[in-house]
């Protein structure tokens, strides 16, 4: 029985260190623009989840949702948020494409987490995605507003949807530049 434990205590030490010599020495590729794997996916996002769902304190908008706090979330949202999440113009983002993970297109697909969760992340940001920690720039009421704004992206008043203008189609994707010879990419 004492060899079968050591065995065990052994292999993880071994797993350990493997696992560390990958990640210490570049192996493992970290660029943005190479889709995470599947396992990677659901163990980040798992992760993500669980986090938000133990951390975000249990608390209700305190914001009353109204036509002028629909207005001013859309306005902060479109000064703050749009470039990677999305217009009505332009559901993917100005960004999307330059993020892995992909960043949610909120346009495209609303967003379904409870609002206290929703305020968390926006407030708190999330390490290694490029979603900032918004908490040193805008205020919590001001946090609180998008949020109401993004719970309610799919019935807006007409005065919070004119902060988008008319409702142009998006520009189409920039070329493909090639790679100038000689130049090698390693992915």
């Amino acid at each position: 029985m004492r060899g079968f434990v050591l065995g065990i205590i052994v292999t993880l030490i071994a797993l350990a260190a493997g696992g560390w010599f990958v990640m210490t020495k570049g192996y493992v590729d970290f660029s943005a623009d190479q889709r995470p794997s599947r396992i990677e996916r659901r163990l980040a996002m798992g992760a993500m989840d669980a986090w938000s769902e133990r951390r975000a304190p249990d608390v209700k908008n305190p914001i009353p949702t109204t036509e002028e706090n629909l207005v001013t979330g859309a306005k902060l949202y479109l000064d703050h948020c749009a470039g990677c999440h999305g217009l009505p113009s332009n559901p993917s983002g100005q960004f999307a494409k330059s993020f892995n993970p992909p960043v949610p297109g909120f346009f495209r697909k609303a967003p379904d987490m409870p609002e206290n969760q929703n305020f968390f992340i926006t407030r708190q940001g999330i390490r290694w995605t490029g979603m900032p920690a918004w908490n040193h720039i805008l205020s919590d009421t001001q946090i609180w507003q998008i949020v109401a704004f993004m719970t309610n992206i799919e019935k807006l008043p007409p005065a919070a949807q004119k902060v988008f203008g008319p409702q142009e189609a998006a520009a189409p994707p920039p070329a493909q530049t090639p790679m100038p010879k000689g130049m090698k990419m390693d992915h």
